[in-house]
């Protein structure tokens, strides 16, 4: 697969030509349902978009029963700075149900397989984009990260997977799950395939109020060989895999070779972290799907009155997963509950944020896990406790509203990708760009 700063250059015919083989490569491949559909808008280069970003004239549904037949009435605002730039959308690619899952398990459209094993998961929610890239049957894709749904896959499908710091990239047009935690990011081949399709779909957006208005670029300062002081935490990976823990130490000694500073840190247990995400992300989530009634949006089931539509139309319309979400995020805002539950979940929110604020004093970037483990097996983690687990170091991430990129560092013994993330302070990109492209270079990773 060609990579994006490869295809920029290429001709109108070299395109054309390219867009046809890939459809060929797409349908040879539909058992990995890494694709909903392929529909191809304009003549620029072909990037694969989750079916929560709207994109105008096409069916965008969230992966969700509730909004079959639901066509874009327009498009997103990073759909229009894609476009802008000479890309062009090509197809819808498959998500957990609302971006609520971390196996793409949940999907209205069936489950997608991980391209190193079909047995395993691909990650979620941006499973398919993260399946679509790893498989190559993408240059470079969109995903949408709430709580690590673009990292976590990125990391096992072998891939880089980026969140922006919070307000970065404008979320007009993405299919809200928890509004102050979702953010929308590259999924591509390698970091400066990621520094460049963030350049192109960053920036200010008068249409989202909580866009930072800010436009500076990447990747014409990308720098390799700045020397940066990383920190790195034993304590906070002691439950890791031992694949896991391995690519830690393989990454820790890269770096120490590139000539960066490592330094030990350490932070509070994640347990805090689960906690105050699943409070702040289902609290957020009852509200944005509350609109989903048949009535203003989504597929309606006629009932006797309008309560029972109501009920009728949201017990068909959503999975399981949505609905144990709405049901906890509205146990946590009820009388009585609000107090001992929110607003402790978003007191221990602040608290992380200090807890990063603190670590970023005297260091650049912070290495991480993205998760426990490498992809698991369809089946493994059926038990929503499970889960949710497997989102145990980048849940944090988005708490705190800071950027964060995973990139693949080694095999496991059984093939399959482990990856790590960088972690960088708000609205430092650039170090982390910066210090992403150094450990790519020292890894050398090989698909």
């Amino acid at each position: 697969m060609i990579t994006l700063k490869e295809a920029l250059s290429l001709s109108k015919e070299e395109l054309d030509n390219f867009k046809n083989e890939l459809r060929k490569k797409i349908e040879e491949n539909k058992e990995l349902n890494a694709y909903i559909d392929v529909e191809n808008v304009g003549e620029g280069i072909p990037i694969a978009i989750k079916d929560n970003i709207q994109v105008k004239d096409w069916s965008v549904t969230s992966g969700s029963k509730i909004l079959q037949g639901y066509i874009a009435p327009y498009d997103a605002t990073v759909i229009e700075k894609l476009t802008n730039a000479g890309l062009s959308p090509f197809g819808r690619t498959n998500m957990d149900e609302f971006a609520m899952g971390s196996t793409t398990e949940s999907s209205f459209y069936g489950k997608t397989q991980n391209p190193y094993a079909n047995d395993r998961v691909p990650g979620g929610s941006s499973g398919g984009s993260a399946a679509a890239v790893g498989a190559g049957l993408a240059i470079a894709a969109l995903g949408s990260d709430t709580g690590g749904s673009i990292r976590q896959p990125a990391a096992y499908c072998g891939i880089v997977g980026m969140k922006p710091t919070y307000g970065r990239v404008s979320r007009y047009g993405l299919g809200a799950y928890a509004s102050s935690l979702d953010q929308i990011g590259p999924m591509t081949q390698n970091v400066e395939d990621a520094a460049i399709l963030y350049d192109i779909i960053s920036g200010s957006d008068e249409k989202d109020s909580t866009n930072a208005m800010m436009d500076d670029k990447v990747v014409p300062n990308l720098n390799a060989a700045r020397k940066l002081t990383i920190a790195v935490l034993p304590k906070y990976i002691e439950n890791a895999s031992d694949d896991v823990k391995e690519a830690y130490t393989k990454a820790i000694e890269a770096l120490k070779a590139q000539g960066h500073t490592i330094v030990e840190r350490e932070m509070m247990d994640a347990k805090y972290d689960i906690s105050a995400y699943y409070i702040t992300a289902t609290a957020e989530a009852t509200t944005n799907l509350g609109r989903y009634d048949g009535v203003c949006y989504g597929n309606r089931v006629e009932g006797k009155n309008l309560e029972e539509t109501y009920y009728n139309t949201r017990s068909e319309g959503f999975g399981d997963e949505v609905k144990r979400r709405i049901l906890l995020g509205n146990f946590v805002l009820s009388s009585g509950y609000y107090e001992a539950y929110y607003v402790k979940a978003q007191k221990t929110r602040h608290l992380i944020k200090d807890e990063y604020a603190k670590i970023f004093n005297d260091v650049d970037l912070i290495l991480s896990p993205v998760a426990p483990t490498v992809a698991p097996k369809f089946g493994e983690l059926a038990n929503p406790m499970d889960m949710y687990l497997s989102d145990l170091y980048t849940i944090s991430v988005n708490l705190a509203g800071l950027p964060a990129l995973s990139l693949p560092i080694m095999k496991s013994s059984e093939g399959m990708p482990v990856g790590l993330q960088l972690i960088a302070k708000a609205y430092d990109e650039q170090t982390l760009f910066d210090g992403a492209l150094s450990l790519e270079d020292a890894i050398a990773y090989k698909a």
